[in-house]
């Protein structure tokens, strides 16, 4: 089967294995004819990469690169990627790579010439207006993960370094203006990364068809998206190179971030703190707190998740849906707790005030309190 479309939903998509060769056109369409590329130390190096840059070179748009991503990007590396950007006189970024280089690339976009602090724009009310969206670089968004979404959507995430807090940026023009989804970018990923960028996606699905707050649309996006993610990340896995996987994963990774609009829940507001303290990779955090947080959340979900199971397929309602997902885990060698990600007990009060303090306890079925979440925690480790 080839998996070839243009989509026009949530931005303009450019989907299908080898569309990197379009990449030169899409800049220039989009009216960047110097271009920053920004992506992660690892990627950096790696044959994609080089191929992106070489193409761009061939088209006469440079071969200009950031790449002081880390894995939780924070705004130290904002302003060196501004510096950079500044000194170079571009016009626009390419954001090439997972969720850490896709959000980084559109920070950069966002405060090229603002008037106020990037964290003055946190997602909170109306405080994106206090943006001037005349000077917001355009962005192109090419995903090489397939897990975060980010290359769909309208914000991005970094990690204020003197608080540990991770804090969700906003604004309208984040929205890339084209995004580029080549699954054959995909294949390289190391087996850890395809697994922990694939549990996000379901976990971007899960919450977002727990979440009470009402959304149609992204409740239908939802529920495939699951379907997707459960009948291909295994294959992902398992045969690296199988193209078909990659795909339907890179589908439900956009689909994910669509979805979830209509809220998260506690599976973020745990993993979003345990990140930025330890750093350890989101999805994968993600996904050693999903069966727990279904635990915590089941006298609220579990009518939704019985019907969710039967149009996926899976027998026993609630505590199949369960131990699906508990067996999904295993197979992808998910840590068991987060005592095995080197999370301290001791620190467990300071990771519960961070987790309240996170947007995503506002999308959960249950509401999270000082005293459930601290033992929801414990339950974790």
């Amino acid at each position: 089967m080839t998996l070839t479309a243009n989509w026009s939903y949530p931005t303009t998509i450019k989907f299908g294995v080898g569309r990197i060769s379009e990449l030169p056109a899409l800049c220039k369409g989009a009216g960047i004819t110097r271009p920053l590329l920004v992506t992660d130390k690892a990627l950096a190096s790696l044959p994609i990469t080089a191929q992106a840059l070489d193409l761009l070179d061939a088209a006469g748009l440079g071969r200009a690169v950031f790449s002081q991503v880390d894995a939780n990007p924070t705004e130290a590396n904002m302003q060196a990627g501004l510096i950079v950007y500044r000194a170079g006189g571009h016009d626009g970024v390419v954001a090439f790579g997972g969720g850490s280089a896709l959000d980084l690339g559109k920070m950069i976009a966002l405060m090229v010439d603002q008037p106020v602090s990037v964290w003055d724009l946190e997602d909170i009310g109306d405080w994106w207006t206090r943006a001037n969206p005349d000077t917001i670089a355009p962005i192109i968004a090419v995903p090489t993960t397939a897990g975060t979404g980010s290359e769909v959507g309208r914000a991005g995430v970094l990690t204020d370094s003197a608080t540990h807090r991770k804090k969700i940026i906003f604004h309208p023009k984040l929205m890339p203006v084209v995004t580029l989804c080549d699954p054959a970018l995909t294949v390289g990923m190391p087996a850890f990364i395809t697994a922990g960028t694939g549990m996000d996606a379901l976990a971007h699905c899960l919450e977002a068809y727990c979440s009470p707050h009402y959304h149609p649309m992204s409740q239908g996006i939802a529920l495939e998206g699951m379907r997707l993610v459960l009948e291909n990340l295994p294959r992902a896995y398992a045969v690296p190179d199988d193209l078909d996987a990659r795909a339907n994963m890179m589908s439900a990774a956009a689909m994910g971030a669509v979805a979830f609009q209509k809220g998260l829940g506690a599976i973020h507001s745990l993993s979003h703190p345990i990140g930025a303290v330890y750093n350890t990779h989101h999805g994968t955090t993600n996904a050693v707190v999903m069966p727990m947080v279904l635990d915590f959340n089941r006298a609220e979900i579990e009518v939704r998740i019985d019907r969710a199971a039967a149009y996926l397929g899976i027998a026993g309602g609630f505590d199949g849906f369960y131990a699906h997902v508990m067996d999904l885990r295993a197979s992808l060698s998910i840590p068991a707790n987060l005592t095995a990600l080197g999370v301290e007990a001791a620190r467990l009060d300071e990771l519960t005030e961070m987790a309240l303090l996170d947007p995503s306890c506002g999308g959960n079925p249950v509401a999270m309190t000082r005293e459930n979440t601290r033992a929801l925690f414990g339950a974790c480790m």
